[in-house]
């Protein structure tokens, strides 16, 4: 390809609305261009690293047993309502002139298993798992980030069945590898976590979490044994809780006007958050449920509903809070709560002359005490972890991260197969519902988080497997003819060796093309300067800026050695995680 005729239009000033280095540098680079809100267009460089990424996809997931289909971006209403999906918040809704409802697909589950209880009749046919590559549709609330958090993006989802659960464990280290791999080959080495299933559901699963201060997602990791885990879903180690020796004190209310959050009372009462019990009042079904956590944190609401056992909570409205505690929103505690279910993070136990909601508009309550002024039901890890909290699983302590998921799978086990009555006949001649696993990562989230992880003041800095292209000809002087012989001469010899190769030709300043070939991220960089008059020429390593000068019979065999070196990194790091096997 020669620059002259690529579509690349590059921006020299950072775009006002965006937020990170991916954000920036994709747009600056001409990669991208925004439609709307979480919309973007994938100009051809952004493309064509998007199917590089998607060829790397294919591979591994066929390599290790995986078969692509292709299903529609439409998806009937009918479908969603038999799993239970079709009022979630994230669906994209329409109908078609027959008044019929139907979303844009957000993930595809229930298609997929319409076909296998369609077409799939006995253990023989399996196991079985299809996958696809497609652009998904979801309402977010607040896209940010450029392609991080988008309603419009391109995903691979991947879904297995099994006959059993341990044929589904294989199959899931399998996929582990396989999307391993693929991060690997990207030039990712993601950590892999245990997370929230969400409304995909399952009670295993893992995220793969690429390592960013813009993540948005916060990462708990043991300092000690590793342990690793999304804060939605880390559990917190319930150490012996020594119950303060302070001595308790009297009880009494007092007036907190127009004082409803805990930093307003905290501040009217010069009294620490860590001194506050949290009282939230949430709906599980049509129970009333006060869960209570301690000033300072957060309750994890993904762990309240598995302790509740229920798929999904809300907070209690206005009305319901009202109605329960006898005041308004602000001023809720736990004493008197009769005929409700309390529970309460295991913290709380260890807490004396706490201050409270008292349940009265514009008053609160302090020096109030656990099993004196009020009780408790059940006490469960309830709370976000954080940075400090002890590990479940050895004797140290959690540090924080930021993180950035792309990807996540899920042994989704018999919930959609249950659902959508999708059996096979087994071996023993008894129908069984299949077993599930499904496999999701975010191809164009991938190449967002390719940049946040490798880049610098100057731009993108892509692995070879998934750049724009492997190598770039700078032909600085379109006016001397050594530097255009030397400069075509590369670039056909280099087409002829089958490298993926831009030749920038421009009538453009020196640094003009230095600039966008940094900002573009083209690994491997040649430069027709001043020396190809004696026979020689600049190769250029775009990561450390290495630079080696060399004659022009020697060049072709010297980038197709570094350009090989490349290639050999990212394959080395790969098979290593061939060689470890599964989670």
């Amino acid at each position: 390809m020669r620059a002259s005729q690529l579509f690349f239009p590059t921006l020299r000033e950072v775009p006002a609305d965006a937020e990170i280095i991916s954000h920036k540098l994709l747009l600056r680079g001409g990669f991208i261009r925004k439609v709307a809100a979480g919309i973007y267009n994938y100009l051809p460089l952004g493309y064509k690293v998007i199917r590089k990424i998607e060829d790397i996809v294919r591979q591994e997931l066929n390599d290790h047993g995986a078969q692509e289909l292709l299903m529609p971006a439409i998806v009937p209403s009918e479908l969603y309502k038999e799993t239970g999906r079709w009022d979630l918040d994230v669906l994209f809704r329409l109908k078609d002139r027959g008044d019929r409802d139907y979303s844009i697909g957000f993930t595809h589950e229930e298609v997929v298993t319409d076909i296998v209880r369609r077409d799939v009749r006995s253990y023989r046919e399996l196991p079985l798992n299809l996958y696809q590559i497609q652009t998904k549709g979801r309402d977010e609330a607040r896209p940010r980030a450029g392609l991080v958090r988008g309603r419009e993006f391109i995903m691979l989802d991947s879904y297995s069945f099994d006959r059993g659960h341990e044929d589904l464990a294989r199959t899931y280290d399998r996929m582990y590898v396989a999307f391993s791999r693929v991060f690997a080959r990207c030039g990712l080495q993601p950590l892999v976590v245990e997370a929230d299933s969400g409304a995909i559901g399952g009670k295993e699963n893992h995220e793969f979490m690429v390592l960013a201060d813009s993540g948005e997602d916060t990462v708990l990791e043991c300092t000690k044994c590793g342990y690793a885990a999304n804060a939605e879903r880390c559990s917190i180690g319930q150490r012996p809780l020594k119950k303060s020796d302070e001595a308790m004190l009297d009880a009494e209310v007092v007036d907190t006007p127009n004082a409803r959050t805990i930093e307003q009372v905290s501040s009217m009462l010069k009294k620490s958050p860590k001194k506050f019990v949290k009282t939230l009042l949430y709906m599980a079904g049509d129970q009333t449920v006060a869960a209570l956590v301690r000033g300072d944190r957060d309750l994890n609401e993904s762990k309240l509903a598995r302790f509740l056992d229920v798929k999904k909570i809300e907070m209690a409205d206005a009305e319901a809070v009202e109605r329960v505690t006898g005041a308004p929103v602000g001023f809720a505690g736990p004493v008197g709560l009769d005929g409700v279910r309390v529970v309460a993070d295991s913290e709380i136990a260890g807490m004396v002359n706490c201050v409270v909601g008292a349940n009265s508009a514009d008053a609160h309550m302090i020096n109030v005490n656990l099993d004196r002024e009020f009780s408790v039901t059940e006490f469960a890890d309830l709370r976000v972890a954080d940075k400090g909290d002890p590990c479940d699983r050895c004797d140290g302590v959690f540090g924080v991260r930021r993180g950035m998921e792309v990807g996540h799978i899920f042994k989704l086990g018999e919930i959609y197969s249950e659902k959508m009555g999708a059996k096979f006949l087994d071996v023993d001649g008894i129908e069984k519902p299949f077993v599930m696993g499904c496999y999701g990562m975010g191809v164009s989230r991938t190449m967002a988080a390719v940049v946040e992880d490798s880049s610098d003041s100057d731009g993108m800095i892509w692995p070879i497997e998934i750049a724009p292209f492997e190598v770039v000809v700078m032909l600085l002087n379109n006016e001397d003819e050594a530097q255009c012989n030397a400069a075509m001469r590369m670039y056909e010899e280099l087409q002829d060796a089958g490298v993926d190769v831009l030749l920038d030709e421009r009538e453009e300043r020196p640094g003009v093309k230095f600039k966008d070939a940094d900002l573009m991220g083209v690994p491997i960089q040649i430069v027709a300067g001043k020396l190809a008059s004696d026979g020689k020429l600049e190769i250029r390593l775009r990561r450390d800026k290495q630079k080696i000068e060399i004659g022009v019979d020697e060049a072709v065999q010297k980038v197709m050695d570094l350009r090989d070196g490349l290639y050999a990194e990212l394959g080395e790091r790969a098979d290593a995680f061939t060689a470890k096997g599964g989670v």
